[in-house]
């Protein structure tokens, strides 16, 4: 009996040290888009001839003392839960030092890309997670309760994985950090449980970006070219079986001039470790392609952590 004792606390051990040494997803924290247009925080950029507005974190988190005391709050919650956070301001300050932000990249043959502010913002932080959150204060007599709204988005897809959501008992309290914390504390550990199923899936099938595949018009060849009785878009296809996650993407659309892959499934770490993001995975794709016998000059740009895009026949 004595052994068996020992025997389950021995295993009990071991699961807990695994669980222990679980890696978790990096998170960012940010307002919402709800939150930043409500309370005037939005900028305008030329995407290509179509004005999009997008949130102004800069100035959201220069002008409301509210917003980095809620924000501070849901940090110390997540960290205290073991979760890997990104501190938003300090990548946005990274950004603005970077000589290298341009709206625009140009290739010499005149092909471009257009990146969103937010997408930038992404790029820098290289979180897995951004966890966007809006809230409302309401007042009924001398007490006040707070209505919260938490999604969490995957930063490489922008696809919502986990959702959070509910209004706290109404309170004596006046402080908007101690309002939020009693909101949100019931609803937090099931949000935190989703976004790690989110991530174990990573871990186990790879994480999801998206490639695309075009050509310059200067160029005189095409995705239906030749290679020793294949053709290119069958070629850039046997590669992704061999280089992606089990085998795992989507061929979405392929024509002579251009060829759509989705649910491209990488790595999640790359062997030294670190995290892998669509730039790094087609960077082997765009080597191969570059590589005899195909020596097709070629141009990488890309959109945000999980949009790549390979432009053929120029640089």
């Amino acid at each position: 009996m004595k052994k068996l004792v020992l025997a389950i606390c021995s295993v009990m051990l071991v699961v807990s040290a695994g669980f222990g040494q679980a890696k978790k997803p990096t998170i960012m924290v940010l307002p919402s888009d709800n939150w930043c247009n409500d309370n005037g925080f939005m900028i305008e950029f030329d995407n290509q001839g179509t004005k999009v507005k997008v949130p102004d974190y800069k100035k959201a988190f220069q002008s409301s003392s509210d917003l980095m005391n809620v924000i501070s709050k849901i940090n110390g919650l997540m960290a205290d839960r073991g979760f890997p956070l990104k501190n938003a301001e300090s990548a946005l300050k990274t950004l603005e030092s970077e000589s290298a932000e341009n709206a625009m990249l140009t290739s010499k043959g005149g092909g471009s890309v257009q990146e969103s502010p937010v997408d930038k913002l992404k790029k820098t932080a290289k979180a897995d997670i951004i966890m966007q959150l809006s809230w409302k204060v309401n007042t009924t007599g001398p007490k006040k309760s707070i209505t919260f709204n938490l999604a969490g988005l995957d930063s490489y897809t922008d696809k919502q994985v986990a959702t959070a959501q509910g209004t706290g008992a109404p309170s004596f309290a006046a402080e908007l950090p101690i309002l939020l914390e009693e909101a949100v504390l019931s609803q937090l550990d099931n949000f935190n449980g989703t976004l790690q199923k989110h991530f174990d899936d990573m871990f186990a099938n790879g994480r999801e970006i998206v490639i695309r595949v075009k050509k310059f018009d200067s160029w005189d060849g095409d995705l239906e070219k030749d290679f020793g009785g294949k053709e290119l878009g069958a070629v850039i296809e046997d590669w992704l079986k061999t280089n992606t996650v089990k085998g795992r993407f989507s061929t979405t659309d392929m024509t002579e001039n251009m060829a759509l892959f989705e649910q491209v499934r990488i790595p999640l770490y790359d062997a030294g470790g670190n995290a892998t993001d669509a730039r790094g995975f087609c960077k082997g794709l765009q080597k191969f392609l570059n590589a005899p016998p195909y020596s097709i000059t070629n141009k990488l740009m890309m959109k945000g952590l999980g949009q790549a895009t390979i432009v053929l026949g120029d640089k």
